[in-house]
């Protein structure tokens, strides 16, 4: 089977590369070696969109998250129906020190090109943010940031996608790629071998181990997790922006944010190799975050925890790697996206489809592309422990079933989502 472009790993990375793809006639394959997408990195996403805010001017990481956040907030949201909502990041300083280290991030955030960050003082919290810490001294708000279903984000790119072309294979690791001699890829996935002109590895955790296969061995992922928690029913005060202390290496620091559900989630904390099982460090971690959280806002003290799920987080130096393969010509990179993959993705897919663009692969228009709203749902099954098999008559969104979220004990068995 040839293809014009496989893309390597259907998380929301993938899933946005496909959908960028599928405006263009081009063969599309995505290959996950998951019994179904997103369910990698992606599945424990809390659904937060950054701003893009205390990233370095100039890094990439900076610039795709920026733009990231601008594409799904004015493109993606309406085209896909996403149910964006638009919070605000509300970064706090406890000190009068602090609070000059914010005006330093706020400079840099505006030689990013985040819009209309601006430092706020306590009459402007008392008003917006009034169950916050009367320790808080100022904040840096940047108002672009939010809050979006992560799986209803990453499913409807992937419906866009196979509505306009491309195919997804599922419970298909990639164990091969070789160069065949009229200078096609030769990709192995399972039992089946296919053909492509390009491959594009998106897969997060093992990137490094596809790019090995490829031949290209210049990077390593450092595989990250931290724990996140999501707290019994809501709080006496509402969240209203996603918050967060300016960083201080403390191990305890948290992210605190309502998500798309209504439910609220802290952390991650502090980040620790993921392979490590140590319970008591754990609770220790635990114990950290949940104070850390209280310190920002005291009412979540008095909240326990309804669930714990864990935050993987690959890395692999300082900046994300985007990048095609000089010395193995047709294959692009992209990995080391750490916990930013959410809001970079679109960004990233638009910079993938110029890659591709600037080194030979024709760029015609699909000119019958198929908005999301003139889409029927596409044809997905629904796996579970009684019918191993699927159920036929599944859609993934409209009329359908989505998989519930990480507060809910994710993507549980009964609701495993498999393309047909």
């Amino acid at each position: 089977m040839n293809f014009d472009v496989i893309i390597i790993g259907a998380g929301v990375t993938g899933a946005a590369i496909a959908r960028e793809l599928s405006h263009y006639r081009l063969k599309v394959l995505l290959l996950e070696k998951e019994a179904c997408p997103a369910f990698g990195v992606s599945k424990s996403a809390v659904g937060i969109i950054e701003s893009g805010v205390q990233n370095t001017p100039g890094s990439l990481k900076g610039k795709l998250c920026v733009e990231g956040n601008r594409i799904l907030r004015e493109e993606l949201d309406r085209e896909l129906s996403l149910g964006f909502k638009r919070r605000g990041q509300l970064i706090t300083s406890f000190s009068e020190a602090d609070t000059e280290r914010l005006k330093i991030i706020k400079f840099e955030g505006e030689a990013l090109g985040i819009p209309g960050a601006e430092i706020v003082g306590r009459d402007w919290m008392d008003e917006k943010e009034p169950g916050l810490s009367a320790e808080v001294k100022a904040a840096l708000f940047c108002p672009t940031a939010g809050t979006v279903n992560p799986y209803i984000f990453i499913l409807s790119l992937l419906e866009s996608a196979l509505a306009n072309g491309a195919e997804l294979k599922v419970d298909s690791k990639v164990s091969g790629v070789r160069r065949c001699s009229d200078g096609l890829f030769e990709v192995s996935a399972g039992r089946i071998k296919y053909l492509s002109r390009f491959i594009v590895n998106a897969a997060g955790f093992f990137a490094d181990e596809i790019s090995a296969l490829a031949g290209i061995k210049d990077f390593k992922i450092a595989r990250l997790t931290g724990e996140g928690y999501v707290l019994d029913g809501k709080p006496g005060c509402a969240v209203k922006s996603i918050l967060s202390r300016l960083p201080s290496g403390d191990p305890g620091e948290a992210t605190v944010a309502e998500t798309s559900e209504g439910r609220i989630s802290v952390g991650p904390g502090a980040w620790h190799k993921a392979d490590e099982e140590d319970p008591a460090a754990a609770e220790r971690r635990k114990e950290e975050i949940l104070r850390a959280a209280g310190r920002l806002f005291p009412s979540l003290s008095e909240k326990g925890v309804n669930v714990s799920f864990s935050c993987p987080r690959p890395e692999c130096g300082d900046d994300f790697i985007v990048l095609y393969g000089d010395n193995v010509p047709g294959f692009i990179n992209v990995a080391g996206l750490r916990s930013s993959g959410l809001t970079a993705a679109p960004a990233v897919a638009v910079k993938v489809r110029k890659i591709l663009g600037s080194h030979g692969l024709d760029m015609n228009l699909r000119n019958n592309f198929i908005s999301l709203s003139a889409v029927s749902p596409c044809d997905f099954k629904i796996l579970s422990e009684e019918n191993p098999k699927g159920a036929d008559g599944c859609a993934v969104r409209r009329g359908g079933t989505v998989p519930a979220r990480a507060e809910e004990d994710a993507w549980p068995a009964r609701e495993l989502l498999k393309a047909a």
